[in-house]
């Protein structure tokens, strides 16, 4: 999805990054801005075989309306044969994401560099590309 750089709302700005759709999230992520957000996060997320980033590092505060979208959005992504990706370092909200198993399904990487940098197709071990022999 291609959006111009600016902010849709003060809490979410979406740009384009090497072939990945940025999200950044910016500020206080509560019930009332996750309301406020999810449209757009809907629209963003709707494209086919999307790269999507999830980009915390701006946020301040992340309850569980947060969570929500995230895991909205990775389903969205994921139902759509894309790829969702996190970014997040913030101590507390890290911690809020690995109590709640959503770190395992989306694991946080430190930068929107340390994802979009890579390029190619995902790659497992061998024995996750290769069937089992009988």
């Amino acid at each position: 999805m291609r959006q111009d750089p600016a902010p849709l709302t003060r809490h979410l700005r979406v740009r384009d990054d090497r072939g990945h759709t940025v999200l950044e999230f910016h500020g206080e992520i509560d019930l009332a801005v996750a309301d406020e957000i999810a449209p757009l996060l809907d629209r963003a997320t709707g494209d086919p075989g999307a790269r999507v980033v999830l980009d915390l590092s701006g946020v301040e505060f992340f309850d569980c309306s947060g969570l929500r979208l995230l895991v909205r959005a990775r389903q969205r992504v994921l139902d759509r044969g894309g790829e969702p990706h996190l970014v997040c370092t913030h101590a507390l909200t890290l911690r809020v994401l690995r109590v709640t198993g959503l770190a395992r399904l989306l694991p946080p990487r430190r930068t929107v560099d340390e994802v979009v940098g890579r390029s190619g197709p995902r790659s497992g071990p061998p024995s996750s590309r290769t069937p089992p022999s009988r």
